[in-house]
């Protein structure tokens, strides 16, 4: 992805700016401006000095600090093209260069630098609202079901995304045999069992979408419940977990999001037993 387009990035590179900003605020705070006529003559000294009385360790210390958040820092001048970077004919980045301030015959001073993080944060903010603006609507993964979403959390982060698929696979059919009290057969048979058309059995309990059964769309979501739970297993179950290349991302997002569709539908059926299993004396959970 383009990194204009990214909002989590240029909002990791504003971030950037701000602590290197705020670190350079403090590396000022021990020095003076060579300005006016009490300092040294413009363009040989350096644009601040020590202030007397400093200790020098403490100006290296922050000296060390400011450098190193200005390498992350940096990353927002080409995101950002700062017009007061030119000096002539000459590119200055006032973040990377920040230390020629402290250096004699510097062609920046301290509001150079300072003005250029400015810029480039209202500039980062411009970007990130235009880059959220742009990007397709998503519920993201906090709309999972729990079943698929409590899982992968941990194993999404580490970019295991085949054993993220797999672990929401079975924890699918996990529910599938809490609710029917079914762990006698294979995956197969209990999706076939589970939403046929039969009747239901002693210790044979079917799910049944909600509704008057003889309505079209009831029996529509009924007759297709289990080639589109059949399907979901062989087709998205079995490649988890047999892989030729691996997931990526995206294969593993649309096969999560896909789980998660089914294990909506399954809280969402009733639990339907004959009147003579004795497990449950109702005949609709």
């Amino acid at each position: 992805m383009d990194a204009r387009k990214n909002p989590e990035y240029l909002k990791s590179v504003a971030e950037a700016v701000t602590q290197f900003r705020a670190a350079l605020v403090e590396f000022l705070e021990l020095h003076v401006a060579n300005e006016g006529f009490s300092g040294s003559v413009a363009g040989f000294a350096a644009a601040v000095l020590p202030r007397d009385g400093v200790d020098e360790r403490e100006i290296a210390r922050l000296r060390e600090k400011v450098t190193r958040l200005a390498g992350r820092a940096s990353a927002a001048t080409p995101l950002t093209r700062d017009p007061s970077s030119m000096r002539g004919s000459v590119v200055i980045d006032p973040i990377q260069d920040w230390v020629t301030i402290t250096r004699p015959k510097s062609r920046l001073v301290k509001t150079d630098v300072l003005d250029a993080c400015d810029y480039a944060l209202g500039h980062l903010d411009d970007l990130i609202r235009r880059a959220e603006a742009d990007l397709p609507p998503s519920a993201g993964a906090e709309a999972l079901h729990p079943a698929v979403r409590g899982l992968v959390a941990r194993m999404w982060r580490d970019g295991r995304f085949r054993e993220c698929v797999a672990a929401a696979a079975e924890s699918v059919v996990g529910m599938v045999k809490a609710r029917t009290g079914r762990d006698d057969m294979s995956v197969a048979d209990l999706w076939r069992q589970t939403f046929s058309d039969e009747d239901p059995r002693p210790g044979q309990p079917r799910l049944r979408w909600p509704g008057d059964a003889d309505e079209q769309d009831v029996r529509t979501m009924n007759s297709g419940l289990l080639p589109f739970a059949s399907g979901v297993w062989m087709t998205i179950c079995n490649s988890a977990a047999h892989p030729p290349d691996g997931l990526d991302e995206q294969a593993a997002l649309e096969r999560l999001s896909t789980l998660s569709l089914l294990a909506r539908w399954i809280d969402e059926c009733e639990l339907v037993r004959t009147t003579a299993d004795p497990t449950n004396p109702s005949t609709v959970d």
